[in-house]
């Protein structure tokens, strides 16, 4: 396989608290595409990707297993690769045409990121490709070419009841919220749904580049980390489906929170972790929000339907735990502490994680961009 070339640009000024705009323009990103995740114990992990939720595995060997959801086409939807320490090793996007890896050449040299670029991609299915470190720290795939495998949306007799259809978005943990939604905004993303505090503090955003809420979130906390990958189904009753079936297998402590409704993204939810710790979201049912007048729903921090409709607890692991992520030697990148005020700390009260004010629950949220 050809090495990867590997360039480093120059880092541009800006103020301490925000990433420089580059002249150069962005990629132009159609889609949240696959994680590539590093687990270390591939039999349990395929196992629990595989037997119990239903994903199609493509290609596998002794050290890899290249997995979809059925009504992907291309190669894969998620990389479970055998390492020593479980982590991250890419966030990747498709772009719209080969030209837009130029592109993202030009745009992360500029901002003076380590970028690389593989003209035979990095992972079987998957042609040239250019990795960066992004400024927060994350590591960032982008590609185009790829090949095509049968989409299985109409083998029904393949599909289980908790069936997984579609990668549905990432969602990343950063110390510092409002400085990664400028920069994912010069990027090409889009805010759909945010949380803010009476000062106008963002605490966490929603964005996308597929006319859904998100391929990404932003949330605040220790980084860069991942806090959840998510797959979509096509029914809420699936994920109860995927409950049941836990709860036969003796698998239920894999659950961590759910199932439920979120008030962010109106989504019908389920979290779980697998053997590594790596947490998975199932998730349904949020709206298209594809027209360009598309408004910002914005949530108060302390109104704690935005986490769960139904008013039901968050339990602190879900705030405290997120997997590493990997520089692009392989390496973890070490973490930055978040010095702000966390959601953790404005949200946790002497009655544990519960509405914070009187009348939160009748507050709920407001459209547009005023608080």
């Amino acid at each position: 396989m050809t090495e990867p070339i590997v360039t480093t640009g120059s880092p541009i000024a800006a103020p301490a608290n925000r990433i420089a705009t580059p002249t150069s323009p962005a990629p132009d990103i159609l889609r949240c595409a696959y994680m590539e995740l590093i687990v270390t114990d591939l039999a349990a992990s395929r196992e629990f990707y595989v037997d119990v939720l239903g994903l199609v595995v493509t290609e596998e060997d002794d050290e890899v297993v290249y997995l979809r959801s059925f009504e992907e086409f291309i190669h894969h939807n998620l990389v479970l690769r055998k390492g020593d320490v479980a982590a991250v090793a890419a966030f990747s996007y498709r772009v719209r045409s080969p030209q837009e890896l130029d592109a993202a050449v030009a745009f992360y040299t500029e901002l003076g990121c380590r970028v690389e670029r593989n003209p035979n991609g990095y992972n079987k299915g998957i042609g040239d490709s250019v990795r960066v470190e992004d400024p927060l720290g994350f590591p960032y795939e982008f590609f185009y070419d790829v090949e095509h495998v049968e989409r299985l949306a109409w083998a029904y007799h393949l599909q289980t009841p908790g069936c997984l259809v579609r990668l549905d978005h990432f969602n990343q943990v950063t110390p510092d919220v409002p400085r990664a939604v400028a920069y994912m905004e010069d990027l090409g993303f889009r805010v759909t749904e945010d949380i803010q505090d009476e000062e106008g503090t963002t605490y966490a955003a929603w964005m996308r580049r597929k006319p859904t809420v998100h391929d990404t979130a932003m949330t605040g906390g220790d980084g860069p980390r991942m806090h959840h990958v998510a797959f979509a189904t096509h029914e809420k009753h699936n994920i109860i489906a995927i409950c049941d079936k836990l709860g036969a297998l003796r698998k239920s402590d894999s659950i961590e929170r759910g199932p439920g409704r979120h008030g962010v993204s109106n989504a019908f939810y389920l979290y779980l972790r697998d053997p590594d710790g790596h947490r998975v979201e199932i998730y349904t049912q949020d709206y298209y929000t594809g027209d360009p007048d598309n408004p910002v729903v914005t949530w108060d921090v302390h109104d704690n339907q935005r986490r769960d409709w139904w008013g039901n607890p968050v339990v602190p692991s879900w705030y405290t735990d997120a997997s590493l992520v990997l520089d692009l030697d392989g390496q973890p990148q070490p973490l930055v502490a978040r010095t702000d005020s966390s959601e953790m700390e404005v949200t946790v009260g002497a009655d544990g994680f519960s509405y914070t004010r009187e009348g939160d629950n009748e507050k709920g949220f407001k459209l547009g961009n005023t608080l």
